[in-house]
């Protein structure tokens, strides 16, 4: 594969990055296919793996540090911190407390001296960034990880940490990891042109839009409800459904481009966010090793600008036919007591 440099880091990274989120028990429970997995991997010349702390309560560290016994060289390895990690008050967030004591854990579980990658999970509104990033910058300066980045933050919250690194002194984040896909372009209208603009790098996740893109989910067809992620979350798959019923109607389309392509519909949507000029990488997290093959066998495939201006007409530029599953709200919209005043005082006289 050919590789890409990592924003203004001069880390070469593949442009398939390999995601470990269904490795342990939430998915894949057999530590030695996994391991055979991240191998299979690194052979078809992949070199930048993602993790995060937080997968399977820590078991996909714990799998990926084993499997790269040997091969931690040659390895560009990305983990995450934010989610709780416990049940305590402090077992989770973006403060100073939290990470410092986290990233000792993460080195642990992965089996490993420093990390290459390390990435905020996602946004805290109850810790100033100032006091992320100066953690952060810590870290650096004493060995633990090489850089670091955030995951899913919007537009407004990445440029306001580009200032306060500046004005402060502290190193910045180098890296942003959003959602992006066929179904999911909101990034489009703010958040990759600003990580283009700050020279940052990409690695987007969610490409095959939480299954949909697979392809095995399609209109006018029983969708099987019984098991993985239509079990856990059946209203997400309910045709009945209004946002269901709009990704069930842009796939029939999205099928369509991919035959006339010549591609399966996972391959058009895995080459897709490579499209973009802002993307460095994109995750891809197969579960088996048959899933890791059927993505790899994508990789040549390349979207012309034909190509591309049809899936413009099926899905906008920076729309979203539906909310990532995951992505983050920010609390202002989560919280009423954050948009409303207090009923005594919302009179105009």
């Amino acid at each position: 594969m050919h590789h890409r440099v990592l924003g203004g880091t001069g880390i070469e990274v593949s442009p398939y990055c390999l995601g470990t989120m269904m490795f342990g028990f939430i998915g894949n429970a057999d530590h030695e296919e996994c391991a055979r997995i991240v191998h299979a991997a690194l052979d078809e010349g992949i070199n930048f793996v993602d993790t995060a702390d937080m997968y399977s309560a820590g078991e996909s560290e714990t799998i990926v540090g084993k499997a790269l016994k040997g091969r931690r060289d040659d390895v560009v390895l990305a983990t995450k911190v934010h989610f709780p990690m416990g049940d305590g008050p402090n077992s989770g967030g973006n403060s100073r407390r939290w990470i410092v004591r986290e990233v000792e854990d993460s080195l642990r579980r992965l089996g490993t001296d420093w990390i290459d990658l390390y990435q905020v999970h996602r946004p805290d509104h109850r810790t100033d960034i100032e006091e992320t990033l100066s953690a952060l910058t810590d870290l650096v300066r004493q060995g633990k990880i090489r850089t670091f980045g955030c995951s899913t933050f919007p537009a407004d919250q990445i440029v306001d940490a580009h200032h306060v690194a500046d004005r402060r002194g502290l190193k910045r984040f180098r890296t942003e990891q959003p959602p992006y896909s066929l179904l999911a372009r909101g990034v489009e209208r703010h958040v990759l042109p600003v990580a283009e603009r700050l020279g940052m790098g990409v690695l987007t996740w969610s490409p095959l839009a939480s299954g949909f893109l697979t392809g095995r989910y399609r209109k006018d067809r029983d969708l099987d409800l019984s098991s993985g992620r239509p079990a856990l979350h059946p209203d997400r798959f309910d045709p009945s459904v209004a946002t269901t019923a709009a990704k069930l109607d842009a796939v029939e389309q999205l099928v369509a481009v991919a035959d006339e392509v010549g591609c399966s519909l996972p391959e058009l949507a895995v080459a897709f966010p490579l499209a973009h000029p802002a993307v460095t990488s994109v995750i891809i997290g197969p579960r088996t090793m048959d899933q890791l093959h059927a993505t790899l066998k994508g990789r040549s495939v390349v979207l012309e600008d034909a190509v591309l201006d049809r899936i413009d007409e099926i899905v906008p530029p920076g729309t979203d036919v539906y909310h990532p599953d995951g992505a983050w709200t920010p609390p202002s919209l989560t919280d009423p007591a954050l948009r409303r005043r207090p009923a005594g005082s919302r009179s105009a006289a």
